[in-house]
């Protein structure tokens, strides 16, 4: 029977539609049109981007040089300019303004190859740092209201180059749908006196079926609501507001969980393609929010938005998050048998 299930957040609803349901085996695989040739993300074509504004390298080595274990550029295509004046103006009825913002690129390793779930753990502490001190240096420009971070992997989610790479775009405006979780968590906080993320982060906790992998900080799991199949969010269980607020131990376990779950939905669905953001507090909220509560969603594409999704604002998720995570939780649990050392009886076996 297909369920109508709510988003405490924004109030969205979802349509679970086990009617039409997937095992997420059928899932298939989208064959990636590999275009090889010139990459001007790996190492030896510095010159063909634009000039970094941060690098990882050794202290022998040159700006715009090989060497580097990590290097955030400039977009050569941006969005937004960080050039001129930020002016609002109208014409008639509508508003306008200047495309003033930063548009910048963090190429995540050397390899053309790797991305999140190949990655060691401590390149992906690397990259959290870099996009913590992205975050830094662009909130000190004061036009600037909103840092959006987020990667797409996959030429069905939009990338357009196959180095594996995240992108940070700052923005003189808050973006909708962030907008959407800001005024949903302050209409649940003002009625509850509670952060509407610290309740699901103990809701999740107590269910224990939507859960991917949890450490002391961190929890990855599965949204009630979840808008697509094998949707994921990593969040930090202690109210933190700010991503750029993250702290030493707090990368340790991130890096630790992002590789674990992304590795997971990597095996299990056969490396989809994905959108992968992170969504913060604004610049202009000061202090520690007591409502929002900064976190990752992993986003899947492995179902169509047509047009009842756009007519609506509804979703249709054939999987339920319930039956996503368990076979994630099953991968898992396959993976580790594998990877365990062989009993000791295999072990005097085997000599024989």
């Amino acid at each position: 029977m297909p369920e109508l299930r709510k988003d405490p957040v924004t109030g969205r609803w979802v349509i679970i539609a086990t009617e039409r349901a997937k095992r997420p085996s059928q899932y298939g695989k989208i064959e990636e049109e590999k275009k090889g040739g010139f990459c001007p993300f790996c190492p030896g074509n510095e010159k063909t981007t634009p000039p970094e504004v941060l690098s990882y390298r050794p202290t022998n080595t040159l700006k715009d040089q090989e060497g580097w274990w990590l290097r955030v550029v400039p977009n050569k295509f941006p969005a937004l300019l960080q050039e001129g004046s930020l002016k609002r103006s109208a014409d008639g009825m509508y508003d306008m303004m200047t495309g003033y913002g930063a548009h910048e690129v963090l190429i995540e390793s050397p390899n053309h190859e790797h991305t999140y779930g190949d990655l060691p753990e401590e390149q992906i502490q690397e990259i959290i740092w870099a996009l913590r001190d992205r975050v830094v240096e662009l909130r000190k420009e004061t036009r600037m209201r909103y840092i959006m971070i987020f990667k797409n992997h996959g030429r069905e989610a939009g990338a357009s180059l196959e180095h594996p790479h995240t992108q940070v775009i700052a923005l003189p405006i808050v973006p909708k749908r962030v907008q959407e979780e800001l005024s949903g968590s302050s209409k649940y906080y003002e009625y509850k006196e509670r952060c509407v993320f610290c309740d699901m982060i103990q809701q999740e906790q107590e269910d224990g079926t939507r859960i991917v992998m949890e450490t002391d900080n961190f929890l990855s799991y599965m949204p009630f609501a979840s808008r697509f199949p094998f949707e994921t969010c990593i969040i930090p269980k202690e109210h933190s507001c700010f991503f750029n607020d993250i702290q030493k131990n707090q990368v340790v376990e991130l890096a630790a969980i992002m590789k674990r779950t992304f590795g997971l939905i990597k095996q299990a669905l056969s490396d989809p393609h994905y959108n992968f953001v992170i969504h913060t507090t604004p610049f202009d909220e000061t202090g520690n929010s007591p409502y929002y509560h900064w976190h990752i969603e992993i986003m899947p594409k492995l179902t169509k938005v047509a047009g009842f999704e756009w007519g609506t604002g509804f979703y249709i998720n054939p999987t339920p998050p319930e039956v996503a995570t368990k076979y994630l939780l099953d991968v898992a649990a396959k993976q580790d048998q594998q990877a365990a050392p062989p009993s000791a009886g295999a072990q005097i076996a085997d000599l024989h």
